[in-house]
């Protein structure tokens, strides 16, 4: 059975933060606390917030879906913005967000949580989107595949 599209990526975003802090409360000499992680990690969340924030308002002033479920209810191919440098600008930011919280907390398992959180959007969230919009936008999109990367 497959998972693609099954799982909200808020949801997957969310479980990755609990097993974050899960290693940063169970594995306590996997943490580490430089001076300066609180700014760093401040950063991090505001690109992040950035990111994930000016996405969705282009996608209301464009008056498209920002439902992940259903892409295939798209009415326009965004592209302005960070879209013009991401073509998941909102998945990086969830992913941002999810960095800024693992250096906050210091913990190490970061080193695996993030890349799980990498594979597991690519794999089951934005490849399946990237073939239902192929079927809904076609060439523009196609041509948009190849100017943009998928994740920055």
């Amino acid at each position: 059975m497959s998972l693609e599209l099954k799982v909200p990526p808020v949801v997957v975003f969310l479980i990755a933060l609990a097993l974050l802090y899960a290693g940063h409360v169970a594995l306590p000499f996997a943490s580490i606390s430089p001076a300066f992680q609180g700014t760093v990690a401040f950063v991090v969340a505001l690109i992040g917030c950035a990111f994930g924030g000016q996405a969705v308002v282009a996608f209301i002033k464009a008056k498209t879906t920002v439902h992940p479920m259903k892409p295939e209810e798209a009415s326009t191919l965004v592209t302005t913005g960070f879209f013009k440098v991401s073509r998941n600008p909102m998945y990086f930011g969830l992913l941002c967000l999810l960095l800024a919280a693992g250096i906050h907390w210091g913990t190490l398992t970061l080193v695996i949580i993030g890349p799980l959180f990498i594979w597991y959007m690519t794999e089951f969230q934005i490849k399946p989107e990237e073939e239902r919009l192929k079927e809904v936008f076609g060439e523009d999109y196609l041509a948009y595949l190849e100017k943009v990367r998928r994740w920055i």
